[in-house]
């Protein structure tokens, strides 16, 4: 195992108290825990043996890597809508990576801070092919199902006051209920995000017998949420992530990241891979080789977006919005100046 840089935080001061930064916890403990959903295709699903996979994952594995040089040391918890707040806040977990909207309310008055925004979503729509169901106007009086504790009651309700429309409510304790009550026939529709939609359905028998209507009613920017107070957690999380897009934008990857360290004439990847004299690992208190492990054991946003959610996984989702900035979408990776 590679040597472990001593954390540079400073403790955190409350009334009588002193508590230790969280990259100091998670070192003295050897582990990450991260909160992740508990069973959505593609994000967050547990895999034979407790093998955990998915696009949240990634995440929760390249924070990993970056703090230990090892991306499987994460001990992975599942975490409702309802409950994933006060895990974190309550010191249960020390990341939540969980397809969670950053809005104005979370990140003011939760004790909460948004690290990034990994995937650019919207509240969508689905029901059975067979419906005759072809837009929201159709759904006019509608039962419509959907997963408590989220963003996604209120919008709905926004949205069809707005627009003169009616429905009756249908909200269950967790999406996995809500897509079982709609295959029930409890509900003439579905609702949440896009993503977790085409999730949901990638696991039905037949995925070809209910379509995701067009029409998209909200700006849902999902990202990782650490605590409040402690900068440097934050920062290991945010620049983490931005380690990946910058790889994509490079075109650095799992398969060429030894050739790209070794070019001399490219000093900013050698700088972000810790093959030149530069440290980029030290102002956050990690290994020079941090981001080389990141790229190295978890890929680019690119190879997770596609190994977890892309044209050639059963979600069959497109990079839209989450294209690099210069391919047509709007994920830019923060300058590693």
């Amino acid at each position: 195992m590679r040597k472990i840089i001593l954390s540079l935080s400073l403790s955190v001061l409350l009334p009588g108290i002193a508590i230790a930064g969280t990259l100091d916890a998670v070192i003295e403990r050897g582990t990450l825990r991260c909160g992740v959903h508990p069973n959505l295709p593609g994000f967050s699903i547990e895999e034979s043996e407790g093998r955990w996979v998915g696009f949240d994952i990634d995440l929760c594995r390249a924070v990993s890597a970056a703090v230990f040089g090892d991306a499987d040391k994460v001990i992975y918890v599942p975490l409702s809508a309802r409950d994933r707040f006060a895990a974190l806040t309550d010191d249960k977990v020390d990341l939540l990576s969980r397809t969670t909207t950053w809005t104005y309310s979370r990140d003011s008055s939760l004790g909460v801070n948004f690290a990034a925004i990994n995937f650019y979503d919207g509240q969508g729509f689905m029901v059975p092919k067979a419906s005759g169901i072809n837009s929201l106007q159709d759904l006019n009086g509608a039962a419509i199902c959907f997963e408590t504790g989220t963003t996604t009651a209120v919008r709905l309700a926004e949205y069809f006051k707005h627009n003169g429309l009616s429905f009756e409510s249908v909200p269950v304790g967790s999406a996995t209920k809500a897509h079982q009550n709609y295959l029930l026939k409890r509900c003439d529709a579905y609702t949440g995000d896009s993503s977790a939609l085409a999730a949901r359905r990638s696991t039905f028998a037949d995925p070809t017998a209910h379509i995701i209507l067009s029409k998209i009613i909200s700006k849902e920017p999902l990202g990782p949420v650490v605590r409040h107070d402690d900068d440097q957690w934050l920062d290991i999380v945010k620049w983490s992530f931005n380690v990946m897009l910058a790889a994509e934008e490079m075109k650095i990857s799992s398969v060429n990241l030894d050739q790209r360290g070794t070019d001399a004439k490219d000093p900013l990847a050698q700088g972000i891979l810790g093959t030149s004299d530069r440290n980029l690992g030290r102002m956050l208190g990690l290994d020079k080789k941090w981001a080389y492990e990141i790229i190295s054991q978890v890929g680019n946003y690119s190879e997770s977006f596609e190994r977890n959610l892309g044209q050639k996984t059963p979600l069959k989702l497109k990079r839209g919005l989450n294209a690099l900035w210069n391919e047509g979408g709007i994920q830019y990776a923060l300058p590693f100046k």
